[in-house]
Parts: structure tokens; C-alpha cells; sequence
């Protein structure tokens, strides 16, 4: 299993990002020319060697119109970069980039258009960006999820978020450390500060971790085949860069939790209901017992798996859609295949198919959905398109 470990003892900012994952390419000069392709206005990218505290890795640098901007500059100074998401929509749309590419990217805008309504207390639509909204900001997002989709890691695993102390200047005036966006985006991950003061974790850098990340942890064990080193451009006694490693893990295991909730007055109707809204929350598996309750009363056990960091997010969501008024919890270790998703061309259509290997044994099946859709189109069964696909 391929696994993408980000050291942010230092903090994370777009650039640094970018930078670290740059070094993990064997060709990252072929990745900045197809980079510099993009249909940019009035930018140009650049990689620089760079040294903090001894270590030697690499700058990635945005100028616009020659000039290098900060990581936040008074509003007055850009008003022309006050963009909202439609804004940032259109941009995106005429970089031409891969559906998912562009997918990750507005993935990550939305997700500072959230912590910026919150912050500021106005809708998502009425939202403007000011320093995110930069053409910097933008080709450091666009460069981060056009790296991670070269590098296609089966998972990515970050560690715990260094983001800094004291205060910070932006467009809406001075902030504390981490800014509300930041802090914001970060809810549920393990932060910490410390002793240097300033920003070290840019709202920029926060949403592009919460996005890829997997889990926020301590570096699994793993077999490192490549290490990069993204600076960011201030200089502190410790060296300011975000550490990325890639490398190959064996069998995996992980921990989740289990939270349970017994309910006698409840229809099917209902129950089903709550268990969309609970996986459309985030929850790996959600399932139904039949049980015997107090008072010879038929009941439901209704449980639901999730990661240790959405626990909140469930508890919630399990009090708003059932009848119950407790909700068990169980910590649980598990052992789970490697597992990636695939598109097949065959000659109905692109299937996808899920592979999974692990512990001595590989598995493959065909996306029930899509075998489904020619199925129904050529009006055959299930097994019959699988023979069809297999024998192509």
C-alpha cells in the first residue's frame, strides 16, 4: 500500500506543499513545464533551491507580475483580488484540468468558503476571498492537487498540525494565531503551538490537508522510498518546511469506533432515513439488528462505524434522526485489505472496479451500479454482463 506521510511540525502553507510533494516526482521538471502551461494570467512559476537550518529542499514561487506576494496583505492593497467562489469556479473551468483535478481544487475551496461564512457570520455565496482568492493562492492549490493526483497515494496520513502563536495581519485587520478560518478547518485535528511566534499554518495549507488526509497521525511504519522537503520563505532558529514522505506499508491495520443505540418506537422508514443521513455524515458502515427490549418489545440495535475524529459528527447525527436518548461507545481495532478503485474501458462503457490485497489474498468486483446501467441497456443479467466484460 502506497502511503503519503506529511510532516507539518512547521506548520503548512500552499507553497510549502507544493514544493514537498514536487521533490517526491523522479521528473518534477517535467511537472513544472506542464504546470506552466496552465493558462495562468500574468503569473509565472518557478522551483528554487532553498536552505533552512542545514537541511536543503526547495521553494516553490509564484510571482505575479514580477512580484512575489506575502502570505497576507492588507485588503486595501488588492482590491482587484476579492474574488467569490463563482469567481473561482471560472478559473478553474478554463485551466482545463481533469474532472478530478478540478474536483479537488473547488473541494478546497469550499471548505475555506465554509470556515470564512462561519467566521464571519455571512452566507458561503456572499463569501470574498481575499488573500486565497490570489492568483498564488490559486496555482498553489491547483499545483498540490494536480501533484497528488501524479503521485496517487492509496492514502495519505499527516501529523499533527504545528499552527503557531500570536497574531497575524490579513485583510479583515489583526487576528490570533491560528486565524478563525484556520482554526475553523482545523476542528477535531490535533493542533498545538509553541514558543515561535507567527502564522505557521496558512488557512490555504489547513484546507489542502483537511482535504487529502486520511488520518492526522504519527508516521506509520513504512517503508520510505523517496523524501521531500517543501521551505516556506520565513526563517526561524527551527527550519521552517513541511517534510513529505512516500513509501510502501505492508499489511494494514486501523482503529475505529463503534456506536451503538437500542430503539423500540421507531418505523423502517425512519430507521432507513436516519442510516442515509448518518453515511451521507461520514460513517464507514452503518447496519441494523433485530433485538428483544424491555417489556417484550421488539427493537432495533442500530450501529454505526466511524473514524475516531468523526465521533462528534455521529453522536450528533444519531440524536437528531432516532428516538434514542444514549448512545454506546466502543473502541475497536481492525484489520482491513489495501484497497483502490479502477476504471476499466470496455466496450459498453467505462465499469469501475474495486481491487483489494492484503494478508496473502487479492479481490476484484465490478461496481454494482455500473454493471447495472448495461445490464438494464442491453437487457441481460447481471452475470451475463460480467461474462461479456471478462471475455473482451
Amino acid at each position: 500500500m502506497k502511503i503519503l506521510y506529511l510532516d507539518c511540525g512547521m506548520g503548512a502553507a500552499g507553497d510549502m506543499l507544493a514544493a514537498a510533494l514536487l521533490e517526491l516526482l523522479p521528473e518534477p521538471d517535467e511537472f513544472m513545464k506542464e504546470l506552466s502551461r496552465l493558462p495562468f494570467s500574468g503569473i509565472h512559476i518557478t522551483k528554487e533551491p532553498s536552505v533552512k537550518c542545514g537541511i536543503k529542499g526547495t521553494r516553490f514561487s509564484v510571482k505575479i507580475h514580477g512580484t512575489e506576494e506575502s502570505d497576507h496583505v492588507p485588503e486595501h492593497h488588492h482590491e482587484h483580488s476579492h474574488r467569490k467562489m463563482e469567481d473561482i469556479r471560472r478559473i478553474v473551468c478554463d485551466l482545463h484540468l481533469s474532472e478530478k483535478i478540478q474536483d479537488d481544487i473547488l473541494a478546497v475551496y469550499g471548505l475555506i468558503a465554509e470556515a470564512e461564512s462561519h467566521a464571519h457570520g455571512v452566507p458561503v455565496t456572499e463569501i470574498h476571498f481575499h488573500e486565497v482568492g490570489m492568483m498564488d493562492a490559486i496555482a498553489d492549490i491547483t499545483a498540490v492537487c494536480m501533484l497528488m493526483d501524479r503521485l496517487n497515494p492509496d492514502e495519505v496520513v499527516v501529523s499533527p498540525v504545528h499552527v503557531g502563536s500570536g497574531h497575524v495581519h490579513c485583510a479583515h485587520g489583526t487576528l490570533p494565531v491560528p486565524a478563525p478560518a484556520t482554526a475553523y478547518i482545523l476542528k477535531d485535528v490535533p493542533i498545538y503551538g509553541g514558543d515561535i511566534r507567527g502564522e505557521l499554518c496558512t488557512p490555504t495549507g489547513a484546507a489542502l490537508l483537511r482535504h487529502f488526509a486520511a488520518r492526522f497521525d504519527a508516521i506509520p511504519v513504512m517503508r520510505t522510498s523517496s523524501i521531500g522537503y517543501g521551505m516556506g520563505k520565513k526563517d526561524f532558529e527551527t527550519a521552517n518546511c513541511v517534510r513529505a514522505m512516500i513509501g510502501e506499508t505492508s499489511d494494514r491495520t486501523d482503529t475505529v469506533l463503534e456506536l451503538s443505540c437500542n430503539v423500540d418506537d421507531m418505523t423502517g422508514e425512519a430507521v432507513g432515513f436516519a442510516m442515509e443521513r448518518l453515511f451521507e455524515g461520514g460513517a464507514l458502515e452503518v447496519y441494523t439488528v433485530p433485538i428483544g427490549m424491555k417489556k417484550s418489545r421488539p427493537g432495533i440495535l442500530i450501529r454505526v462505524m466511524c473514524a475516531p475524529s468523526d465521533k462528534d459528527r455521529m453522536i450528533a447525527l444519531l440524536f437528531k434522526y432516532t428516538t434514542t436518548i444514549g448512545v454506546r461507545e466502543t473502541q475497536t481495532h481492525r484489520y482491513i485489505l489495501d484497497r483502490r478503485t479502477e476504471s476499466v474501458s470496455t466496450p459498453y462503457g467505462g465499469i469501475r472496479r474495486k481491487d483489494s490485497c492484503g494478508y496473502g489474498v487479492r479481490h476484484s468486483k465490478y461496481e454494482y451500479d455500473d454493471l447495472a446501467r448495461i445490464a438494464a441497456k442491453l437487457r441481460i443479467s447481471l452475470d451475463e454482463v460480467r461474462n461479456l466484460i471478462e471475455s473482451d
